[in-house]
């Protein structure tokens, strides 16, 4: 919603600047989004000024030009023009040295010193064209005026400089959706008078009979308020009007709809302006409409329209939908010379499904479903009554007809002054709240030592409450005004809904995608031998009415379909292939049928190609294993207990486990199983049960805060028998030492003759923090022999010191 700050200034008397208009604004709740700068003309004639032609003569070396002497006021100039009606004792407009020009035509300018044909020019004397105040370039603007020399040119001209407030209007304030409603605002926030339009010379001319009005539905329409206006020339709008409507991005259309649009927006009442004659039976009847009936709208669209749909018509036929739109037939023309003006209260609930159900979204509409003010339809008919009067021409021939079958009143609202207390946080005088009220129109009924009877407006549909006062009450008295405790605490519930399966999904094929994985689809049929392979031909989901031989099954494992598509390329000459895939699985048990969902990741060939800087490096399960681990670890499991692999599809390898139940293998596959698909490279495969993952970690939010204090490092070399795994090391660590130690790792294996037969050494880093304070010696040294004895006793290690 766009808001002019010079209109702003015909409701309340404002000399803040924008700026400190936008800051309270916002900070009262109606948020100004952006400040725009409106110029009457471009550059707002700013460094020219009204001067004195003293004296003028011709240019001693060019026959068009004139040498001429220029009283500014505070200096005298001499200016060389070429104007042919320039003369001594004119008051003209100058461009002083530095000014820019911004002509009707051409490219803009700026004024410099200058020396033409030899005669120095300091200014240059003005055309109407060349101050983009007009198109004509006859001659210099000669002005019949006695301000004073050096006088501002801008000042001469009434030229004003207007800036436009773009607010974004919360759905809840409807009645802030006009300059009256800002200005109220405004009227709070600084305690200053309002002044409306003045409607007191509203008076009918000559009497004539007036359009009936009838309300056949009250409940849509409570009150509605028509005037007529005779004899006026459907036109231009005044200047005036054009640039208030432009400064608001509206596009002025004639004298007769900017005055509506202009009334609309300056005091958020909408109208709609019909021409009479095409009225009839000089009748206005409210309804809602027959089903199936239709409707031509102003954008000459035919519309089906609903029983729902209220409907303004007149002796015939619909001619608006009400609230929303009007009709093609009734509108202003060009030949309109009378004028039926509109001016009403629709339910909201009514205008808004018309709305949507035509897909209309309109001014009038905007402002309707959100609630006007039931009071303002006969002022606001008067205005534009007299408005129409002014810019086209008319007479006023009927007084306002107010048909009112259901008068929408204000509403009480009992607030206690313990309950403002609370709400606010702050006690807030009493005397400073009655004022704040007075100032919002919210009338005090009776006051009590324990609170206050309220009437509120009928336009404050938003004030229904004791918290909508509250609320009301603390954005005029000002946040800024609240003492900030040093221990801020809020109680609330949070939310923390569980990870939709789809997005999560998606997540991780990003991750995927980023380290060089591709995603693959495949069938879900498949050869029933697969299974016999792997010696799973018992679990096997035969089809009853197989399309083939070959898919016959369900699969069991996305391990060959994955294979199948390793081949395909192969056979193409894609060798360094890494895929992934999430997929579901179908097996027969003794309890029945069973399906679950797993993701595959499938590597073989380079990791790396061959360039300049290195050889290719082939895929290996260390690889592997780290993409693994992200996956795992973006999905929220971390400590995870290792085990050897004993899934029939791998040579070798590792299963994860985690609250004892496997969640991913990963592995070398069986190179008897890749042969048998025709590779004969290696083929690297993980297997992660997604359903368990993503039940177990799709609704963790994992945060941990990071420690202020440092790390400290310790490593141990431990001689072991051969067969001890780094997992076992781990197990013990852990168990040892659950709050200092993060984290530990193995930099170095050695084995050799000099360790003994069946040994080995791990060269182990084992890192140390507090979260609360930094470690001391004393800690650390003791944390380590902790950990050497466990190692000793548990695994019969041998510490190299």
């Amino acid at each position: 919603m766009k808001i002019s700050v010079n209109w702003l200034r015909d409701f309340i008397d404002l000399h803040e600047s924008a700026e400190e208009l936008d800051a309270r604004l916002t900070a009262s709740g109606l948020e100004v989004e952006g400040v725009e700068t409106i110029e009457a003309v471009p550059g707002s004639l700013q460094g020219m000024v009204i001067g004195e032609v003293l004296t003028c003569e011709k240019h001693p070396d060019a026959d068009k030009l004139s040498k001429t002497t220029v009283d500014l006021g505070s200096e005298v100039v001499p200016i060389v023009c070429g104007a042919p009606n320039v003369a001594a004792g004119q008051k003209v407009v100058v461009a002083t040295v530095g000014a820019t020009l911004y002509p009707a035509e051409g490219e803009p300018f700026t004024i410099k010193k200058a020396k033409i044909r030899g005669e120095v020019s300091q200014g240059m004397i003005c055309a109407e064209d060349e101050l983009g105040l007009g198109a004509s370039h006859a001659g210099i603007m000669v002005l019949d005026t006695d301000l004073p020399n050096g006088t501002p040119a801008a000042d001469y001209f009434h030229l004003e400089t207007d800036y436009v407030l773009e607010i974004g209007l919360t759905p809840n304030r409807a009645d802030a959706a006009s300059h009256l409603g800002v200005a109220r605002d405004l009227r709070a926030l600084y305690n200053r008078p309002i002044t409306k339009p003045d409607v007191s010379a509203f008076a009918v001319a000559r009497a004539e009979s007036p359009v009936e009005i009838v309300i056949e539905a009250p409940e849509g329409c409570p009150r509605y308020c028509g005037v007529s206006v005779h004899g006026v020339t459907v036109g231009p709008s005044p200047e005036w009007l054009q640039q208030r409507l432009r400064a608001i991005g509206l596009s002025p259309i004639n004298n007769v709809v900017d005055v509506t649009n202009y009334v609309l927006h300056g005091l958020g009442q909408p109208l709609h302006a019909f021409d009479e004659a095409q009225l009839a039976g000089h009748k206005i009847v409210v309804r809602y409409a027959n089903e199936g009936e239709t409707l031509v709208t102003l954008d000459d669209v035919e519309r089906k329209l609903s029983a729902e749909d209220l409907v303004i018509c007149d002796g015939d036929k619909p001619v608006a939908l009400a609230g929303v739109f009007g009709g093609a037939g009734s509108g202003v023309t060009e030949a309109t010379t009378n004028v039926f003006i509109e001016s009403a209260y629709f339910a909201p609930g009514s205008v808004r499904r018309t709305a949507q159900r035509h897909g209309l979204k309109t001014d009038a509409s905007f402002r309707f479903e959100r609630g006007t003010d039931p009071e303002l339809p006969a002022y606001a008919a008067k205005y534009a009554a007299l408005l129409l009067q002014e810019v086209a021409g008319g007479t006023i021939v009927t007084d306002v007809t107010d048909n009112h079958p259901r008068p929408v009143t204000g509403f009480p609202v009992d607030v206690r002054y313990r309950h403002l207390d609370r709400l606010l946080g702050v006690q807030i005088p009493h005397g400073r709240v009655r004022k704040i009220l007075e100032l919002l129109d919210i009338r005090i009924e009776e006051e009590t030592d324990a609170g206050l009877r309220l009437w509120v407006p009928p336009y404050r549909v938003d004030v229904q409450r004791e918290a909508d006062v509250a609320e009301e009450l603390l954005r005029i008295y000002g946040y800024d005004q609240l003492e900030v405790s040093a221990q801020l605490r809020s109680d609330f519930l949070s939310e923390f809904p569980a990870v939709d399966r789809d997005t999560l999904r998606q997540r991780i094929s990003t991750l995927l995608t980023a380290v060089g994985f591709t995603e693959i689809q495949t069938n879900s049929l498949t050869r029933p031998e697969y299974a016999q392979w792997l010696g799973a031909e018992a679990q096997s989901v035969p089809l009853v009415n197989p399309l083939s031989e070959e898919l016959s099954v369900l699969r069991q494992h996305l391990l060959f379909t994955g294979l199948e598509v390793m081949a395909h390329n192969l056979n193409r000459r894609q060798t360094d292939l890494r895929l992934f895939e999430f997929g579901r699985i179908y097996q027969k048990t003794e309890k029945g049928y069973q399906e679950a969902d797993q993701l595959i990741l499938l590597a073989q060939g380079n990791q790396r190609a061959e360039t300049w800087q290195g050889k290719s490096q082939p895929v290996d399960f260390f690889q592997l294993g780290n993409v693994v681990t992200k996956v795992l670890r973006k999905l929220g499991a971390d400590e995870l207990e290792q085990v050897p692999a004993q899934d029939p599809q791998f040579a070798w390898g590792l299963t994860l486990r985690m609250n004892r139940r496997d969640v991913a293998t990963l592995g070398l596959v069986k190179t008897s199983l890749s042969r048998k698909m025709e590779l004969k490279s290696l083929v690297f495969c993980a297997v992660l049960d997604w359903d368990y993952l993503t039940k177990k970690f799709s609704d963790q939010l994992v945060t941990q805060e990071i420690s202020r204090f440092p790390e400290v490092r310790r490593d141990l070399s431990l001689v072991l028998d051969r067969n001890v795994t780094f997992e076992e090391i781990r197990q013990i660590a852990r168990k040892t030492e659950r709050r200092l130690l993060r984290d530990l790792n193995v930099f170095d294996v050695y084995e050799g003759e000099s360790l003994g037969a069946g040994k080995k050494s791990y060269s182990v880093s084992f890192i140390l923090q507090d979260q609360e304070r930094t470690l001391t010696d004393k800690e650390i040294d003791k944390t380590m022999d902790r950990l050497m004895k466990n190692f000793e006793r548990e695994l019969g290690a041998v510490i190299r010191r």
